[in-house]
């Protein structure tokens, strides 16, 4: 199964005001910005992150085909455990296989307990999401 990510525009001016749903983001000049389409093949995991200030990006959004959850803290994305083996942040949104995914959101689940049993269901819609996960 293929699961992604995608920006969401920067940490400061948007993760305050951001909802279930939303379509857009604030620019760095202020601006509405429209976020992006998912790709088609990707029917997994849809991970919506910011970028905090020294290039490091954060995890706020998790969402599958069911659910849209808003994160109350995000979770600073690291590449090598979460995205895998040269994959990098672009502006197209970037792909990621089902062990990246998983242990990508148990380390969100650890971050924002009061939110385990939204993200639970999420987790319980993935091929590996029944049983105990390989990362807690």
């Amino acid at each position: 199964m293929r699961h992604a990510l995608m920006y969401h525009g920067g940490f400061e001016n948007n993760f305050p005001t951001l909802k279930p749903g939303a379509r857009t983001f604030k620019g760095s000049d202020g601006t509405d910005r429209i976020l992006g389409e998912w790709p088609d093949d990707v029917e997994g995991l849809r991970i919506g992150y910011m970028e905090k200030a020294g290039k490091r990006f954060a995890a706020v959004r998790v969402m599958d085909d069911q659910n849209d959850v808003v994160l109350e803290h995000e979770l600073l994305i690291d590449p090598p455990s979460h995205l895998g083996f040269g994959k990098r942040f672009s502006p197209e949104p970037t792909i990621i296989e089902d062990e990246m995914a998983e242990r990508l959101l148990d380390d969100i689940i650890a971050r924002n307990p009061d939110q385990k049993e939204a993200l639970d269901g999420i987790r319980s819609r993935m091929p590996w999401g029944h049983g105990e996960s390989r990362f807690r």
